[in-house]
């Protein structure tokens, strides 16, 4: 998989990001939350991101 870095919060890797990949998908960095209450499949996460992540990558015309 081919993975291209769209937008971050910062210049460090440990920071929520949005990758896109050339499966036409996107990869999502973030925090993962354990106070969420959901029951998600064994197969699946959630990762938490903050909602001016999207925000930058709308305005950038990424996403």
């Amino acid at each position: 998989m081919k993975v291209t870095k769209l937008v971050s919060t910062c210049d460090i890797k440990d920071c929520p990001t949005i990758y896109a990949t050339d499966r036409g998908t996107l990869l999502v960095q973030g925090e993962t939350p354990a106070d969420h209450g959901l029951q998600i499949p064994a197969h699946e996460t959630l990762v938490e991101i903050p909602t001016e992540l999207i925000k930058k990558a709308i305005r950038d015309n990424l996403i």
